[in-house]
């Protein structure tokens, strides 16, 4: 026989009411990795432009080249001398909508 406030369940009924609050703090972190990974992109593509333009190359087409195939339609380049500037936008992980813009400037030393 069951008494009166037995909490037998009462587990089950609370991870089940914090499911929603889980599945948030997951997709947050998805969507920091995301935004991490984007603005590592842009670093990477402004440092091999700013390589190019130190050798005397073109820096906007190293920069191009320096960034995956699926990420180059939405990139802005800039490049004043020897410095470069890209801006490379932040896709949300639900919706592939623009969150906001990852923006690196790097540059060779004058020498």
């Amino acid at each position: 026989m069951r008494r009166i406030g037995d909490e037998s369940g009462q587990a089950s009924v609370e991870l089940v009411a914090l499911l929603p609050l889980i599945a948030l703090l997951l997709l947050a972190c998805l969507q920091a990795a995301a935004a991490g990974h984007t603005w590592w992109l842009a670093a990477s593509a402004a440092r091999a432009g700013a390589r190019a333009a130190q050798v005397g190359g073109d820096p906007l087409v190293a920069a191009r080249r320096a960034l995956p195939g699926r990420v180059r339609e939405g990139v802005q380049l800039r490049a004043n001398g020897r410095r470069i500037t890209v801006r490379l936008p932040v896709r949300a992980v639900l919706g592939g909508g623009r969150l906001g813009v990852a923006v690196v400037e790097a540059g060779a030393p004058d020498s």
